[in-house]
């Protein structure tokens, strides 16, 4: 069986072409890493700002330690059509204080975290900005990754 040959991808088409898997992917998959060992789940983001992807966490949950150790984290979107964005990047918590007005509109367009944590001053309660060093796409079973500007 011959190797698919995917159509050519202009470089200006990239960014478009990434942030559509991105808007057709609702669950994600992080990774992070527990000591020497790659932990992978999948997620819910709450917010995207272009490819800084705002994931809600519990304080209770492996990951928040994994985090505070190595906050070097992946995120890997598919879509129907096999096509792949991988952002690697740092993620950081946000601060209640600091970006109040933030966590608001987080949690102002989020029922699904008001109904389950009752209150957005909840200890319990991480928001982790993931901020991209790189973002890359692969077009379904190109096998060939395209660096996505960032800019």
């Amino acid at each position: 069986m011959p190797k698919p040959t995917p159509p050519p991808i202009d470089p200006a088409d990239l960014p478009a072409l990434a942030a559509a898997v991105l808007q057709n992917d609702r669950f994600p998959v992080l990774a992070t890493i527990d000591g020497d060992q790659p932990r992978v789940r999948p997620v819910s983001p709450v917010r995207t700002d272009g490819f800084v992807v705002y994931v809600a966490n519990l304080r209770f949950y492996a990951k928040t330690a994994q985090i505070a150790a190595n906050p070097k984290v992946e995120l890997c979107y598919t879509d129907d059509h096999h096509n792949q964005v991988r952002i690697t990047g740092r993620a950081e918590a946000l601060s209640p204080a600091a970006d109040r007005p933030l966590l608001e509109d987080i949690w102002n367009t989020n029922p699904l975290m008001r109904q389950y944590l009752g209150s957005i001053d909840n200890p319990d309660l991480i928001v982790y900005r993931i901020v991209p060093r790189q973002v890359r796409y692969m077009q379904e079973w190109a096998l060939e990754y395209y660096d996505v500007p960032l800019a």
